[in-house]
Formats: structure tokens, sequence, C-alpha cells
């Protein structure tokens, strides 16, 4: 585990009081109740709960806040803990929470159909709810598609002041390069780690949108960023000089990761925790879970929402996610040591 994650946990420990005020469900005192710890915003959420409830009659009372604030939350309040289900995004931080015991093993046939192998732990104790790809955009103006292949690619002479990165810190660019040390081996990802940093036209910007912003400016041509940041920016402006482009296509396939779900292991309701992370596996809210966010639905009978599904197809990575977590640390110290920063 990386420092800067110890850091974090503590700072969340501290700041406990904090955290965004529980919504209140709308339904009768006596109605059964289920209680969310949500990484995911608001807007992203509430129309779920809220038609979860309609069909089943269960209320959803739910907490927003970081994954680390939500992590520390579960840990500090023990047994006493009132959180069923813990959702939250990255296979990393999932990973993370089940190491240090946070959830509790699902049986669950529903789950199983739903959710693909390698988007939920090995040992059943989270399941994907949506994937997300990170991938190449690049600007329309001044590259040709042609000259991208891949994330390796990057680290290529010819892209030299023209990449940009979101910070090491973020764990989505830990995933990624711990899913290049799966596939390459950590020797070869330095190279290509080592390669990203010397190609940077600007310092590691704190956020995907900044990237993305910074090649409409002109700052940089090509960048790494999650589709569904772009998807945001393209809904706003469909006439944004940038696209999308599918690497890896001729070796490991785009990277891929998940945002997801688990219940936690002191939860007062597990059944109905449960319910609700079926539930959520299950058509139409898959097709509602990955719409709202543009997104992709982890359940293969669901297709993506037409503006998804406009960016074309591509062949995914099927590297088993849980994998990005166990080796998280790893490629931190990794990047440190590539310059990457």
């Amino acid at each position: 585990m990386s420092s800067c994650r110890i850091r974090l946990i503590g700072l969340s420990l501290v700041l406990l009081t904090a955290c965004s005020p529980s919504s209140e469900p709308e339904v009768g005192v006596d109605a059964p109740q289920v209680t969310v710890y949500s990484a995911r915003a608001d807007y992203l959420i509430k129309p779920l709960f809220d038609r979860f409830t309609e069909q089943t009659g269960i209320a959803v009372r739910y907490t927003t806040d970081t994954e680390a604030a939500l992590i520390a939350r579960i840990q500090a309040e023990g047994e006493s803990s009132p959180a069923d289900v813990l959702l939250t995004v990255d296979a990393g931080n999932l990973w993370y929470a089940d190491s240090l015991g946070a959830f509790q093993p699902i049986a669950s046939e529903i789950l199983e159909r739903n959710v693909p192998a390698h988007l939920r732990s090995a040992n059943d104790t989270w399941f994907g709810l949506s994937v997300r790809a990170r991938t190449l955009v690049y600007s329309t103006e001044r590259v040709n598609p042609q000259n991208l292949s891949s994330y390796e690619g990057l680290a290529d002479p010819q892209w030299r002041g023209r990449l940009c990165l979101r910070t090491s810190k973020k764990v989505y660019n830990q995933s990624l390069v711990a899913s290049l040390m799966t596939r390459l081996g950590a020797e070869a990802t330095e190279q290509v780690v080592r390669g990203w940093a010397d190609n940077l036209a600007l310092e590691p910007l704190a956020s995907d949108n900044q990237a993305i912003e910074a090649i409409v400016a002109g700052a940089c041509d090509v960048a790494v960023v999650n589709t569904y940041y772009f998807g945001r920016m393209e809904a706003d402006n469909p006439d944004i000089p940038v696209a999308i482009f599918w690497p890896n296509q001729d070796s490991s396939g785009v990277h891929i990761n998940v945002s997801g779900a688990g219940v936690v292991r002191t939860a007062p309701h597990p059944q109905l925790a449960q319910q609700l992370i079926e539930w959520l596996s299950q058509p139409e809210a898959q097709h509602l879970f990955a719409g709202l966010n543009r997104e992709f639905p982890v359940n293969p009978q669901v297709q993506a929402v037409p503006e998804v599904q406009a960016w074309g197809a591509f062949t995914a990575d099927e590297l088993e996610v849980e994998r990005l977590g166990q080796l998280q640390s790893e490629a931190v110290m990794l990047m440190d040591r590539a310059g990457y920063r």
C-alpha cells in the first residue's frame, strides 16, 4: 500500500464529520431500509435508488463522500456501522476495501449470471456494476489517428511535448499501469511510463476534463482519459475537435475498469443489501446506471446507450480487474521511479 494512500485514509478519519449529509427516503416510517455508503455522485445514484424503492418498497438511505473517507468510516465505526453497502469506483478501491475486511461474500446466482467473472472479485465479495474504458483521445485538427496505436506507443518520441496525462496519484492511472505490468512485466512497463513522462506537454493535470480541455486549447495533442469525461464534454459541445481512439486492438485490448459494490461485513441488513446489488445488475437498472454517466453496462445482455455506441465497437482487455488492485502499490512505486508524478 502506498504512503499517499495511508495519509489519505488518516486524513479522512479526522474529517469524518465533514461527510455529506445522508439522504432521507420518502417512504413510510416502517418501511424496510438499506443504507449505502457511496463514492458516486448524488445525481448518478438517486434516480436508481428512487426506482428501486418504487419497485420494491425498500427505502435507500445513502451518504456520499470520497472512497477513502467512506472506507475509513467503515473501519472506524466497526461493528456499529450502519452501512449495508459500499458503492465505489475502480477495482483498486474495491480491492483495497476488501483487503481490509470491509466486505462479506455474496452467494448469488443472479450476480454470477449478470456480472462476468473477470469483473468481480474471485471470492465474490464485490461485483462490478458499470464498466468504464480508459482510452486515448486526440485532436482531430492536429493528429492523424493512423499514427496512434497503443498505450505503449505514447512513449514514442513522435509524441514529445504533445502528451497530456492526469496525475499519477489518481487511482485510474494506477490501475492502467497495473494492467500494463501484468501484460508487459514491470521492467518494460517502467520504460513505457518513463517515455510518457518524457513526452508530457504539461505537468500532470488534476483531472481528465483538464486533459481534454488542454487538447482543445492546443496545449497538447493526445491524452489518456475515461470515456465518460469525453462523453460529458461531447454532450455540451457536439463539435468538440477531439475524438476517441481505441488502443491495443491487435494485442491486449482497451483497458477497462469498473464501478461496483459489496455488502459490508457488519451490514445490519445483509439480505436487503444483496437484493439492492442484484437489482442494480438487472437490465433496467443497468441501462439507467450506465446511461446516466455514459459508461458501459457490466451485464452483457444490455447495450450501451446510443451516444456511447456511436463511439464505435472495440475489443476490451479481459484481465481480471481484481488484479489491478493487487498491483496498485507496485504501480505507484513504478510511476514514481519513472518520474511520472
